[in-house]
């Protein structure tokens, strides 16, 4: 399951941005995936309890928001959101298309609790 290597970073990341703060603990983690990215939404929620254990962010809560696939065709121009990981025009259909978004794993927000609150 890489999905907990993956939190282990995020946790590294997260407890780095959380000294910088001088905070006291952190409360919630907030990432944003894609459907592209080889990460499963529900393994990463499973694994993150683990990762977090002992650190700055154990008890805290992670919110996973989902991206949507974007593409550019390459045939009719046409930005469009493709349909679950069908990556094709939803114009045209052709399957010959630049992927604008939707391969993302982004650490958007991290909810802190500063030690001179």
């Amino acid at each position: 399951m890489h999905e907990l290597s993956i939190c282990q970073a995020l946790m590294e990341e997260v407890e780095r941005i959380a000294r910088e703060q001088r905070a006291r603990r952190i409360v919630a983690v907030t990432v944003k995936i894609g459907p592209l990215s080889g990460v499963e939404p529900a393994l990463l929620e499973s694994a993150y309890p683990l990762a977090s254990a002992g650190t700055a962010a154990a008890d805290s809560r992670l919110i996973v928001e989902r991206s949507e696939l974007r593409v550019q065709c390459l045939e009719c121009g046409a930005d469009s959101q493709a349909q679950g990981t069908r990556v094709v025009c939803a114009r045209c259909g052709h399957w010959r298309v630049r992927i604008l978004a939707g391969q993302e794993l982004l650490l958007t927000r991290v909810e802190l609790e500063r030690e001179d609150a």
